[in-house]
């Protein structure tokens, strides 16, 4: 059933497939207890304790979880001021169209086949997973990384009620050249394989309210509005990451917003116009306040 899988994902353009097992993530609770005692959370994280290390406190009956990788990069863009993970259609929408298909296909081969799908907002991480999957190891950064893919991966995972057999983690990580430590705009990766995501600028560029002047000064650092790519752009790793097979991430691609196109808009308009790219989330007056604060406007 696990070879059917594999060949299934393939057929829909998933190269990257892995399975972890479905128990307490002992090691894994470590590190987050860790983060919490140290205040190092972005809020955008599964609160629930039990939820975030136990895939069976969302699934009771779960006995395995499939993780999928999605490959999104497309190069980088001249004059882009959005992250290059948001030049394409919505990456929880294209992953999880994947992800429903691989569950339908497992309804039809297994009986009584149960399943949750999760891209980007489930309860487990989802970089852990990827690695108990056997699918990456982790950078000094917090990103996972693939030999072929660099960390430009998304990840998606379908918490399962089926044994299949686990896959085993990949004994290594990244290089640890630092280079990612020197190059952050926020100074938020620790050095022991943690981050604080309160100082990244990805997540300042998401955080809704007013901004401190250090905060300011970090989304200052570079002309992204959205995201930011400096940890990725630096990795030795993604030097020479592939680009993506996958045509959804490869398609009508924005890799900039106009200030005086958004400025006109209003908010119906932007939802109309943008609601299906992944930046759209927290509205247009986020942006624009980011793209303020960049050109000091």
């Amino acid at each position: 059933m696990k070879e059917k899988l594999i060949r299934f994902c393939n057929s829909i353009d998933i190269e990257c497939t892995g399975i972890a097992p479905a128990e307490r993530y002992t090691e894994f609770a470590g590190v987050w207890k860790k983060q919490l005692d140290r205040g190092y959370v972005s809020g955008f994280e599964e609160r629930d304790f039990k939820r975030r290390i136990d895939p069976r406190e969302t699934l009771p009956e779960a006995k395995s979880v499939i993780v999928c990788l999605f490959p999104y990069y497309t190069g980088r863009a001249d004059g882009a001021n959005l992250s290059v993970s948001t030049y394409s259609r919505d990456y929880h929408l294209i992953a999880g169209e994947r992800l429903e298909l691989i569950g339908n296909f497992l309804k039809k081969e297994i009986p009584g086949f149960v399943y949750r799908a999760f891209v980007d907002n489930g309860p487990l991480s989802d970089r852990y997973l990827a690695y108990r999957a056997g699918l990456g190891f982790f950078g000094i950064n917090g990103h996972l990384i693939t030999e072929k893919y660099g960390s430009y991966v998304f990840i998606g995972y379908l918490i399962n009620n089926y044994p299949f057999e686990p896959d085993k983690p990949q004994e290594r990580t990244c290089r640890q050249c630092l280079k990612c430590v020197s190059a952050c705009p926020g100074q938020c990766i620790l050095g022991d394989f943690t981050i604080n995501p309160l100082k990244c600028k990805s997540y300042l560029t998401q955080k809704k309210g007013a901004l401190s002047e250090e905060e300011m000064a970090i989304i200052r650092r570079n002309s992204l509005i959205w995201g930011c790519d400096v940890c990725q752009e630096v990795c030795p790793h993604n030097q020479q990451a592939a680009k993506t097979a996958i045509a959804g991430f490869a398609e009508n691609l924005l890799p900039a917003l106009d200030y005086r196109e958004l400025k006109e808009l209003s908010n119906r308009e932007f939802r109309q116009k943008y609601g299906d790219r992944s930046f759209s989330w927290r509205g247009k007056n986020v942006l624009l306040r980011n793209y303020e604060i960049i050109n000091k406007l």
